[in-house]
């Protein structure tokens, strides 16, 4: 899974990325309109408990990646011009991190000279709409040239003219292709990589001393899921060794670090869940969608497993914990052979039964 966070400029945005991430920012590729990538491991505190029952010989936790994008700046049509190539590098992620200033710093010139995380979120979804619409518009008129020859595709280009049209109205109304795509349409339109289809999370980048509160933008107001943190800090305590850290983080009043808050709310934002696989060899998490099928969980670990599946032997991870061990946890009747449709539950652990 690739998550892109983007941001107006200075918002703070490659400061967070650098605490969640521990890569430095780099001022070469942001020069150059690169964006940045690292790999992040999922904290599953599960994996640490399974790996001293089984004692294996590596544990592999679930990874994401994060891209960070070049600050954007829409004060000028070259500026545009620029953010819209940069925008451009995010069609093909999964999903978007958009974070924004709430608070003025003073060895930064604020952007537009303003501090208003309302306005600069207004600002930023306006040109992702406009984005996406540039694409619409494009794509409409090719289809309107074409839907009235004769073609083995023309039923099918009637079919996405009627729903690219639709597209075009949403967003001429300000609503985000979120709204008014779904089910089988997101196929049609999934080559587009629209942005403002994707699953988004707002990070409010607040001041030190307003760490706990919730920001100026609450989720109602904001439309989808928002936390408040403070970039600067988070970069301190990511630099710091884990005592450290603890005691810095009970002095401030912070709960959990950028890093897993960001893992834990793009989950959710993207509905996915972890099942598990253990052994002496290894102890492992497979990131999957929520409610997969098990015959298609079995594809994450290999297509040759998933092509010739048998049954998913199964144990939710706190029966197998309730248990101490897996032969008292078979012993109690909490392993369970399930097929192909099962739904994959989060924690689930599994060993795929299968013959090719």
């Amino acid at each position: 899974m690739q998550i892109a966070l983007i941001g107006l400029s200075q918002s703070g945005k490659s400061t967070l990325f650098a605490a969640a991430t521990g890569k430095a920012y780099d001022p070469v590729a942001a020069g150059a309109g690169q964006a940045e990538r690292a790999v992040v491991k999922v904290p599953d505190e599960r994996l640490n408990v399974l790996a001293d029952m089984y004692k294996p010989k590596k544990i592999t936790h679930a990874t994401i990646d994060f891209l960070d994008v070049p600050g954007l700046s829409f004060v000028d049509e070259a500026l545009r011009a620029e953010a819209r190539k940069i925008v451009a590098q995010v069609r093909n992620t999964d999903m978007l991190v958009l974070v924004i200033c709430g608070f003025a710093n003073p060895s930064v010139a604020a952007y537009r000279d303003r501090v208003n995380p309302v306005a600069d979120l207004e600002e930023l979804r306006s040109e992702l709409l406009l984005a996406d619409l540039e694409l619409i518009e494009n794509r409409i008129e090719k289809l309107e040239k074409s839907v009235h020859k004769p073609s083995k595709t023309q039923d099918q280009d009637k079919k996405e003219l009627a729903l690219l049209l639709r597209c075009r109205e949403a967003i001429e109304n300000e609503q985000p292709l979120s709204s008014v795509i779904e089910g089988e349409e997101e196929r049609v339109v999934r080559s587009f990589g629209f942005l403002t289809l994707k699953p988004m999370l707002i990070v409010e980048n607040i001041a030190e001393n307003k760490i706990g509160s919730a920001g100026v933008m609450g989720t109602e107001a904001a439309g989808t899921a928002v936390i408040a943190l403070s970039a600067p800090i988070e970069a301190e305590l990511a630099g710091l060794e884990d005592d450290d850290r603890a005691v810095f983080m009970e002095d401030l009043g912070v709960r959990e670090i950028a890093r897993d808050q960001l893992v834990q709310q793009c989950y959710t934002a993207c509905k996915l869940v972890s099942f598990l696989t253990t052994g002496e060899d290894e102890v492992r998490a497979w990131t999957i969608p929520a409610e997969c099928p098990a015959v298609e969980a079995a594809g994450a670990i290999h297509s040759d497993i998933q092509r010739g599946f048998i049954r998913a032997e199964t144990v939710a991870y706190q029966d197998l914990i309730g248990a101490g061990d897996m032969k008292s946890a078979k012993a109690a009747g909490k392993i369970r052979l399930e097929g192909k449709t099962y739904a994959v539950q989060d924690g689930d652990i599994i060993n795929f039964r299968f013959n090719v």
